[in-house]
């Protein structure tokens, strides 16, 4: 695993996300990271209609989540129209997205994953395991 040193945190990701699309429905899935693995341990998703949000408030959200979490991965999703996806919608793709995370860990280099300051982060495949 490793964590950026770059600027593009989540404070960027999101600004830039949200400038590329006018409004979207953040998928989002808690991970907690051991030393061999990174499981989801809970999941939800919320309409980002502005870019005022910073990784502080967004954080808050997760307070009340189930478990314990290390990092977080958003896929963003826009509705055909664009804006953000209609509720039921946004289910539908939040299962998808858990299933595929479940069926191979490294999807979640496929989201903007980031650690619980905010930092952008990607998980590698494990060289050393055969």
């Amino acid at each position: 695993m490793s964590i950026s040193d770059a600027t593009q945190d989540f404070d960027d990701w999101l600004r830039a996300t949200y400038a590329a699309t006018g409004g979207f429905t953040a998928l989002a899935v808690l991970v907690e990271i051991t030393a061999s693995d990174a499981v989801a341990v809970a999941s939800t998703f919320f309409h980002v209609i502005g870019d005022e949000a910073r990784w502080t408030d967004v954080r808050k959200l997760f307070a009340t989540a189930p478990g314990g979490w290390d990092g977080v991965v958003f896929f963003p999703q826009s509705a055909k129209a664009g804006g953000p996806l209609e509720e039921p919608l946004a289910r539908i793709e939040l299962r998808r997205v858990e299933q595929m995370i479940h069926d191979d860990r490294l999807a979640l280099n496929e989201g903007a994953f980031f650690d619980r300051k905010g930092r952008r982060m990607r998980i590698d495949e494990d060289e050393t395991a055969q």
